[in-house]
């Protein structure tokens, strides 16, 4: 892309709104509506993760063993615990291709709203949907359950800096008891007005959710089932792993990157996560900087990237969670945006958001992109800036509402 219209095209952002806000409400959900009735035209074979989330639900009524292979109703196999079954049981009570429908539908309705909520000015929240609707798209392809899981985060962000912890840790409970990566929320207990009153409503809300599916199956199977998903956690993980050999589509992570480029297969995971994790953590224990607005999205933005570069279940549809965090990045950058910044942007469209699409030429996409976890680099970069930012600047007390 030339300079002049890499100008053109910052600029009219940083001087207007670029363009109207139901323009992209249009653009939004007809692209979701068209990658949901994609997959549909294919027959169940191109809703097949939606078959596996139907039959959570479904197994966890008749009491079925969660994690086993059920050829007659989906191809894959099953990674969730029952406390899904408490989300997916509105979609999974209705026909096959309607539920499937309104699932993917939901799924988009919920990033939407989350973003909107986010305490930012409407051209900065126009700017965020153009970065993540691509990426939106692509996950609804898949049917998957990622654009929802997005926005539980931001939910929690949003409700702790509104003071109701409440209604925020309840979606850190759900966060953790379906996709377990959840817990990078509790980073947000920093930010709660009232820690207590945090802290207790997350126990009630992980008791209640954990105990709700006995109401329409039994004690003993769901406490058995927890455990099954423990063990699950623990295989599927190595698997994810082990794919890594292959160029598989999992593991499209920092420490994949590491494992694809260097063919090194030995105990990397904990050592990353564990410096990524001191890294995170540290500017946090400085009081004055958690009062600072930018400061809170930063960290927004580094529990939606960190959660899916340092994990490898990894996989392109997980990425509407980091390229979330990414565009709040891109947003919160001070005005005139820096010629750097506006370079990683470009690099994210390329390597991250277009790299799963026709755009990019196959041998590229699976030789390269794929072959060596390059879809991950770009949120990688962007993350390290991040934590640099949260380290170096000297936040002034500011607060947010």
């Amino acid at each position: 892309m030339s300079a002049k219209l890499e100008n053109i095209i910052f600029k009219k952002w940083e001087t207007s709104q670029f363009g109207s806000v139901y323009l992209i409400y249009c653009i939004w959900f007809l692209l979701a509506a068209i990658a949901v009735i994609s997959e549909m035209s294919r027959g169940l074979t191109g809703i097949d993760n939606y078959l596996i989330f139907e039959g959570v639900f479904k197994h966890v009524v008749q009491e079925k063993y969660l994690f086993s292979y059920y050829p007659d109703e989906y191809v894959s196999f099953n990674n969730y615990g029952p406390a899904f079954s408490l989300i997916i049981a509105p979609f999974a009570l209705l026909p096959t291709y309607l539920g499937c429908f309104l699932w993917a539908m939901a799924n988009a309705i919920a990033l939407f709203v989350a973003l909107r909520m986010l305490p930012l000015e409407e051209k900065q929240k126009i700017m965020a949907y153009w970065i993540v609707v691509i990426e939106m798209m692509t996950s609804i392809h898949s049917v998957q359950f990622n654009p929802m899981f997005t926005a539980f985060f931001i939910f929690t962000f949003v409700f702790t800096l509104r003071g109701k912890d409440w209604i925020a840790t309840l979606f850190i409970a759900l966060g953790i008891l379906t996709k377990l990566y959840g817990i990078a929320g509790l980073a947000f207990f920093f930010f709660s007005k009232n820690k207590f009153q945090f802290i207790i409503s997350l126990l009630v809300w992980l008791t209640v959710i954990v105990a709700a599916p006995i109401l329409y199956s039994s004690y003993d199977y769901i406490v058995q089932s927890y455990e099954d998903w423990y063990y699950q956690i623990i295989r599927r993980n190595q698997q994810n792993i082990d794919n890594s050999r292959t160029a598989g589509m999992q593991d499209i992570s920092v420490p994949g990157m590491i494992r694809r480029i260097f063919k090194f297969y030995g105990p990397i995971d904990f050592p990353i996560i564990a410096g990524a994790g001191i890294l995170f953590g540290i500017p946090l224990l400085k009081n004055k900087n958690q009062e600072h607005p930018n400061f809170k999205l930063y960290y927004l933005a580094l529990v939606l990237i960190s959660v899916v570069i340092f994990s490898s279940a990894a996989e392109s549809p997980t990425f509407v969670i980091a390229v979330t965090g990414a565009a709040l990045w891109f947003i919160t950058q001070k005005k005139p945006i820096s010629t750097n910044a506006k370079r990683l942007l470009w690099f994210l469209f390329l390597f991250t958001i277009l790299s799963p699409t026709d755009l990019i030429p196959p041998y590229i996409r699976i030789n390269f992109i794929l072959a060596y976890s390059l879809k991950a680099l770009p949120c990688f970069i962007i993350w390290c800036w991040l934590i640099v930012s949260c380290w170096k600047i000297n936040w002034p007390k500011q607060s947010i509402q």
